[in-house]
């Protein structure tokens, strides 16, 4: 059974707090440069999941609001934000955030975006924008082009798990993004970043996924040896980098 992009997460929340990646901090300093971001801005963090990216604009100093329909990745992100007075959570989609009209000057999205419906959302998010407000798109990508161990990975997850291919067809590109904010222009800039994992780390990295098999399952135990395999091959001094872009695309909301 295939499950909602709203319920899809439930069961690998404690994995996504533990392995998945955070943002780098270079980005905020970006948005500051390129798009007027001050401490003052209003940032409604669409699919806020377990909070990563809301956290980076907390630490700006921004009033920010988190929305998210998953109630465990929603719970999870109240827990991790608890000592943010400025963090307001809130049970919604990105097609209907409740918020009053022209009430936000930021909406983000953090590894959400291809989960929304284009339309209902852009007429949503037109919605709830005030005048010149920044809307502001950010995945972590696992580095496809230069990495070694990513493309191992890659190559294990493409041949071996059936909805891995199922779920990446969601893959936003460029165009999709352009048609999205048009007539804005979009920008976009790109960040390295890496975490290093030991081999419970990889593992704990790949139950983070929503296409990870069931680890009674007998895949899951074939996926995990070849795991274990592409990690003798690159491991360092116990680790092993598992690199990433964090690309980040912005547009004028119109």
């Amino acid at each position: 059974m295939q499950l909602s992009p709203t319920e899809r997460f439930s069961s690998r929340v404690e994995a996504y707090m533990k392995y998945r990646p955070t943002y780098p901090a270079q980005i905020i300093e970006y948005l500051k440069t390129e798009t007027g971001l001050k401490p003052s801005h209003i940032v409604a963090d669409i699919g806020s999941g377990t909070g990563f990216l809301s956290k980076s604009f907390l630490d700006n100093g921004n009033t920010v609001y988190g929305v998210e329909p998953n109630n465990s990745m929603r719970e999870a992100a109240e827990r991790f934000l608890s000592s943010y007075k400025n963090f307001i959570s809130r049970a919604a989609r990105a097609e209907n955030t409740f918020f009053e009209n022209e009430s936000v000057d930021f909406i983000t999205a953090g590894q959400a975006f291809h989960w929304f419906e284009p339309e209902q959302t852009k007429k949503e998010f037109l919605r709830i924008a005030r005048k010149n407000t920044k809307l502001v798109l950010v995945w972590n990508r696992r580095d496809l082009q230069n990495d070694p161990l990513q493309i191992g990975y890659e190559e294990i997850l493409r041949k071996m798990i059936p909805e891995y291919s199922e779920v990446t067809h969601k893959n936003i590109h460029y165009e999709t993004l352009e048609n999205f904010v048009s007539p804005s222009v979009l920008n976009k800039k790109s960040f390295d970043h890496y975490q290093l994992f030991d081999f419970e780390g990889l593992i704990g990295r790949l139950l983070s996924s929503s296409y990870c098999p069931d680890e009674s399952s007998e895949l899951f135990n074939e996926v995990k040896k070849r795991l274990l395999d592409l990690f003798n091959k690159h491991v360092i001094a116990g680790k092993v980098k598992f690199n990433y872009n964090a690309e980040v695309y912005w547009a004028v909301l119109k």
